[in-house]
């Protein structure tokens, strides 16, 4: 009988040493989703073209600044003579007060003479803009306004130049 007492001591420790404490192996926990629909960034031209008005022949540069002033090492004709001289101007819409990066044309933009012998071209490089590379939206709204330089040779052929097809100016939420 000892020997039996004995054995079901044994087992019943052993059982004892064997048991695991069990730890919770689950945890539940939850999250909402939310999603905030803004208005896509818009650019449209709403203002004037770029323009560099009146230039008396001979080789130099033009700079229309974005606020719209001129300067350059060509031979620039003064007041009324000057013709009009303006900034490109753009408004940029979107969502709020919101940043956006400006991206300008970053290679040459060829103008071509429309009027007396045409085909004659000349390089418009440069680009500027205010605000420079990012704006900012005041309620949903900004003018942005963009200046270049115009490259004028020393044989510069007389004439109206211009490009039918525009530059591009882009704008990207920050």
């Amino acid at each position: 009988m000892k020997k039996i007492v004995l054995i079901f001591l044994v087992i019943v420790m052993v059982a004892g040493f064997s048991n695991k404490v069990v730890a919770q192996t689950t945890a539940i926990a939850s999250a909402t989703a939310t999603a905030t629909i803004i208005a896509p960034i818009a650019i449209s031209k709403t203002g004037t073209d770029l323009s560099f008005g009146n230039v008396i022949k001979g080789a130099g540069t033009i700079v229309v600044a974005p606020a719209g002033t001129r300067s350059g090492t060509a031979a620039l004709l003064p007041g009324a003579q000057a013709g009009t001289v303006t900034a490109a101007v753009f408004t940029v819409t979107g969502e709020g007060s919101n940043t956006y990066a400006i991206t300008l044309p970053s290679t040459d933009y060829t103008i071509t003479n429309t009027t007396g012998s045409g085909g004659e071209t000349m390089i418009v490089n440069v680009f500027t803009s205010t605000p420079s590379a990012t704006g900012t939206l005041t309620s949903g709204t900004q003018e942005l306004r963009v200046g270049a330089t115009l490259n004028v040779t020393a044989g510069q052929v007389s004439g109206v130049y211009t490009n039918a097809t525009g530059f591009d100016v882009t704008v990207n939420y920050n």
